[in-house]
């Protein structure tokens, strides 16, 4: 074997080298982050989770709001990356207790009963304003003291929450997207899938609750959310109790 085909043979060896090498390295980066994407949504492969669809409050008839729909596409993504199996199921069926299985609950109150439950147990300190009635306040959030109005199609508020119950290890969170309209839902769980890892950096598998801005949603859809802030503390701590007003008489 002379020179020139002694390094032919060495320069496709090392390229193959090189090329085993780096596969091993994508395929160790690629399975590290897949885990970590499985323990924040608490979906490891072949995992069941739960789907929990509202109803469009703006018929008589049972039926999905398209964006909705399209949150609920958003979503199938998610767990199918995962490895993941899912059952969808309406708000009114679902009845399994909390923990079991990771859960994925769409809608505000005024269109999901599971949603109305969960808020009640885990967030005493958000109120959503379900009057049927026009008036400046439907549709508000209120989180700890603070309101948040509803300005169709130019300013609309969104929840997005991880919630653990916390007394068992292994227990399946629930994720919660309640937001002031079916756009701001799906706006949460894009805005879900865009940001989980940064999410989980920042959060790990614990809860959290997020207050979403979606501005504009007339013109740009649900592509355009701001991140209002942590609201956590507040939306799980009781709603402050307002002072009550003192009357002082006196006599002339």
């Amino acid at each position: 074997m002379n020179d020139d085909v002694r390094n032919i043979v060495l320069g496709l060896v090392a390229a193959g080298i090189s090329a085993a090498l780096g596969w091993v390295a994508r395929t160790y980066l690629w399975r590290r982050r897949l885990r970590r994407k499985q323990a924040f949504f608490g979906l490891p492969d072949n995992s069941e989770c739960l789907l929990v669809v509202n109803r469009d409050p703006a018929t008589s008839e049972p039926a999905v709001h398209r964006f909705d729909v399209f949150a609920l596409l958003e979503l199938s993504a998610l767990i199918k990356d995962c490895g993941a199996n899912v059952q969808v199921v309406t708000q009114d069926t679902a009845q399994q207790g909390f923990g079991e299985r990771t859960e994925f609950c769409v809608g505000g109150p005024a269109s999901n009963r599971r949603m109305m439950a969960h808020m009640a147990a885990m967030l005493p300190g958000v109120r959503v304003n379900v009057d049927a009635e026009p008036g400046p306040d439907r549709g508000a959030f209120q989180i700890g003291s603070e309101r948040h109005r509803l300005e169709a199609g130019v300013m609309e508020y969104v929840l997005l929450a991880r919630l653990t119950t916390g007394d068992r290890r292994e227990a399946r969170p629930a994720f919660l997207f309640c937001g002031q309209r079916a756009i701001t839902n799906q706006a949460a769980t894009r805005y879900l899938a865009r940001h989980h890892e940064k999410l989980a950096r920042r959060h790990g598998n614990n809860s959290f609750v997020l207050l979403l801005k979606v501005v504009n949603s007339q013109a740009y859809g649900p592509d355009v959310v701001e991140l209002v802030g942590d609201v956590t503390r507040a939306a799980t701590s009781p709603l402050p109790i307002p002072a009550p007003v003192s009357r002082n008489s006196h006599r002339a």
